[in-house]
């Protein structure tokens, strides 16, 4: 089994609060990222895909394949975008880094051709990361 990997990056805004929450609930759980106005990262993602050596190719998957797909999936849609308002996948999520993952999983998942999605890698700051496998009923390893 071989595993390829694609990083990139982008830019976006988010506030992370509960609509359901108070206010006072809202400032306690999330602290300083639930500033009303929102609060900027810059972040860094690894899509890692695995699967078989192609005897013709050489390759898993075309990492130009791999590229575009999460470029115009997921890159296009939320760089230099607020996350809460301007990202139609996002709607009614908060947008914390475990939650994008997991949609960012969501998006790619049945699009990758050729290998298996196996891990999305999200950082929102150098120090401050998430790894998302998919679900564990949907694992093999």
């Amino acid at each position: 089994m071989i595993y390829i990997t694609r990083k990139v990056e982008f830019c976006a805004s988010h506030r992370l609060f509960n609509p359901t929450f108070s206010d006072e609930k809202n400032a306690q759980v999330f602290g300083l990222c639930n500033n009303p106005n929102g609060h900027g990262h810059n972040y860094t993602m690894e899509v890692t895909v695995k699967g078989d050596v192609d005897p013709e190719t050489g390759m898993v998957l075309d990492l130009k394949f791999l590229k575009k797909l999460v470029t115009e999936e997921i890159i296009d849609k939320v760089d230099h975008k607020n996350l809460n308002m301007d990202v139609e996948f996002l709607q009614g999520v908060i947008p914390t880094a475990e939650n994008l993952a997991i949609k960012f999983w969501e998006v790619l998942e049945p699009k990758i051709g050729g290998g298996l999605l196996h891990q999305i890698k999200l950082y929102e700051s150098p120090r401050n990361f998430v790894t998302y496998r998919g679900q564990v009923s949907e694992r093999v390893d």
